[in-house]
């Protein structure tokens, strides 16, 4: 049950008399607990809506067209609170973020509604049987799993919950079903990587077709790791041979059954100084949220609106500089100079910022700070405007990861602060200013 916090007015709830502060039962005699339970009973034409409105308890019936909303709010878009994480993962980021932070950096969810709402990544964990029994009920999919080892015993070791190695057969449950499933394996040197990579790969291969998609993904390791578990970095060398390893798996996959299905991040041919693969070998992206392809998208969005501009576009005169983080800087670069020959009149400089605030190894833009930017962009030839990802900002667009805003970076640096979305063609526009 749920309490209702705003009706929309002229909405079909507000007509049949429903009020704030009813706390809604059942949807045709089925228990509310949450915004799945809500939207998948609300698909009906006909709702039949049970309440309470302080000792009484009401009825009443609602006829829409099917997936209609009848205009009900709640205190928050889960109606429920967010599902708490219960492991020790010897790998989690949010148990290295250095003190004194907004507190809601140090929330660790795990829910899987916000698998399905938002496309997080779940461990199981958290789910038990009647939980799969609702997801199968209401075919939710796809399901993102982290599923980092197949090995039991090891994923006990790895996430610290004795319940972690048993929740693995939730995935044959849910494939069996039909459920989509993709994957993650944050892979830690000297743990679940080699031997035990390849028996990972192997048995998540075995859910195919339900399991469409793997990433395996570095550890992310920053500089607060004292009193953790020992964990080291992936050598140049080493990120080559995971490179190696899972293409190898993935070629045969696809001589198998025409995908690919395994895919290591960007960050491994960053660091592994090898050519990032072609467009063609991420076929969907359907790992891009995880870094996967993420790289080549962004060059050939921006090379094809590149191609694309007209005369007028390409004689914007346009003063730019563009503040990124070690692992795109390459990229960025080489971007930027051919924007230039193309564009005559547009001058860009692209500075490198150093992660100092997270330390250890940490090199994606997304997680650079404003305190960092601030610092090392003092006194440099930054042009009218200084662009970032937009990545850089929590969800909200008003702060970044140490609490500064963009206002008052723009106020340290004396230059307008400008934002564009992980898009190559979004970006080229914000260089141009068009």
């Amino acid at each position: 049950m749920v309490e209702i916090t705003g009706v929309l007015p002229r909405s079909r709830a507000e007509k049949k008399g429903i009020l704030p502060g009813d706390i809604l039962l059942e949807i045709n005699g089925h228990a509310i607990r949450d915004v799945l339970d809500y939207r998948f009973r609300l698909a009906e034409r006909t709702v039949c809506l049970k309440l309470h409105r302080g000792p009484e308890l009401l009825e009443v019936t609602i006829r829409k067209d099917e997936y209609d909303d009848i205009g009900l709010e709640f205190a928050t878009p889960l109606m429920d609170k967010k599902h708490r994480c219960e492991n020790g993962c010897i790998f989690c980021f949010i148990d290295q973020n250095p003190e004194g932070m907004r507190e809601s950096i140090y929330f660790k969810d795990d829910d899987s509604r916000l698998s399905f709402l938002h496309g997080n990544y779940i461990t199981l964990t958290n789910l038990h049987d009647e939980d799969i029994d609702r997801i199968l009920e209401m075919h939710i999919s796809p399901v993102n799993v982290s599923v980092h080892t197949t090995n039991p015993e090891l994923r006990v070791k790895m996430m610290k919950n004795r319940r972690s190695g048993e929740v693995l057969a939730y995935l044959r449950r849910m494939a069996d079903a039909g459920t989509k499933l993709r994957g993650q394996i944050v892979l830690c040197r000297g743990i679940n990587d080699g031997a035990e990579l390849d028996r990972t790969m192997q048995d998540l291969y075995a859910y195919y077709p339900a399991m469409d998609s793997v990433s395996i993904v570095p550890a992310g390791l920053t500089g607060y790791r004292d009193k953790l578990y020992p964990l080291e970095p992936f050598t140049p060398e080493e990120c080559r041979a995971v490179i190696g390893q899972v293409n190898r798996f993935g070629d045969k996959c696809f001589a198998e059954c025409g995908q690919r299905i395994f895919y290591v991040s960007d960050e491994f041919y960053v660091k592994g100084n090898v050519p990032l693969p072609e467009e063609d070998y991420y076929e969907e992206y359907t790992q891009i949220e995880n870094g996967v392809g993420m790289l080549t998208s962004f060059e050939n969005e921006f090379r094809s609106l590149l191609k694309m501009l007209d005369e007028d576009e390409r004689q914007t005169k346009s003063h730019v500089s563009v503040a990124t983080g070690e692992a795109a800087a390459g990229m960025i670069r080489k971007l930027a100079e051919e924007a230039m020959a193309v564009c005559p009149n547009l001058h860009c400089q692209v500075y490198v910022v150093k992660n100092n605030f997270f330390g250890g190894h940490v090199t994606v833009t997304g997680l650079l700070t404003g305190k960092d930017m601030a610092e090392q962009l003092a006194g440099k030839t930054l042009g009218d405007r200084l662009l970032l990802s937009r990545t850089t900002l929590r969800s909200e667009g008003d702060l970044f990861l140490c609490g500064m805003t963009p206002e008052e970076l723009s106020d340290t640096l004396g230059v307008e602060v400008c934002f564009t979305e992980q898009d190559g063609g979004a970006f080229l526009e914000n260089l141009l200013g068009i």
